[in-house]
């Protein structure tokens, strides 16, 4: 049985590109499950997550209950931190961005991953005060030394891994108990996703999914990337985008029908 999930954050009301990711993973698998990842509690509001389920249902789609949200699941994010840490893979960072993006200018050359320059690890071998503020990091060269060499499976194909293609990228921070990278694979683990389809813009995010995965010894998802819609300059479409909001579009009289086409599907 293939089980896919959509899994938007509620800042803000869906668009064409949700819809296509939505409809993508519904009609890949035999089970659909519905997440809402809404871990930023600042930007999260209840109105659009229920604007998420009105839309979804406008579109025809249906989901297995319960819809899982991410902001209930603080034990669990911490469980899997508390294996992390057990294993000597974290280290508490207490670098502002300003002082990171200083140590990555006097470096010269820093390396880059998707999101440019990689942290530089000024932390990693310090002891940090525990009554400072601080992020929780993933080291990641004793990751990719315990996990060994990985790979993941895109679209039926075996990919090898990059454990280091994000550094030592941030599990948890004071006001956000998981970051995306770690909530994400504890959260397909539990509810049992076996294949993960979305934008092609998150295939980088595969590799660090993937290292996560094996270090906390949970079962690994197949993947499918699939395409981005795109606006007429080539750009992703955002949340500020108002005129492609799937809302808008039903209010100037459009169907579920005219998405599909808007959509090539």
């Amino acid at each position: 049985m293939i089980v896919t999930r959509f899994a938007p954050s509620p800042t803000g009301l869906l668009h064409l590109g949700h819809a296509f990711a939505a409809i993508r993973a519904a009609e890949s698998g035999d089970d659909f499950l519905l997440r809402i990842e809404d871990l930023d509690r600042g930007r999260s509001r209840d109105e659009f997550i229920e604007a998420i389920y009105r839309d979804l249902k406008w579109l025809g789609l249906s989901w297995n209950e319960p819809v899982l949200r991410q902001s209930r699941r603080g034990e669990a994010y911490a469980a899997a931190l508390a294996t992390l840490t057990a294993k000597g893979l974290t280290y508490p960072c207490v670098c502002s961005r300003k002082e990171i993006a200083d140590e990555i200018a006097r470096a010269g050359e820093a390396q880059h991953g998707p999101d440019g320059p990689l942290y530089p690890g000024t932390c990693r071998h310090q002891v940090a005060s525990p009554d400072k503020s601080h992020v929780l990091r993933l080291d990641a060269a004793k990751a990719a030394a315990l996990a060994g060499p990985l790979t993941f499976r895109e679209h039926g194909r075996v990919m090898p891994v990059d454990p280091s293609r994000f550094g030592d990228i941030v599990l948890a921070r004071k006001d956000l108990p998981a970051a995306y990278h770690l909530a994400v694979v504890v959260d397909d683990a539990f509810q049992d996703v076996t294949l993960v389809t979305r934008g092609e813009d998150l295939l980088p995010a595969t590799h660090v999914q993937r290292l996560l995965q094996a270090l906390l010894d949970i079962p690994e998802p197949a993947y499918a990337h699939h395409r981005l819609v795109l606006d007429e300059a080539g750009r992703k479409f955002s949340k500020r985008d108002q005129s492609v909001t799937l809302a808008s579009l039903r209010e100037s009289g459009a169907t579920p029908s005219d998405v599909r086409s808007l959509l090539a599907l």
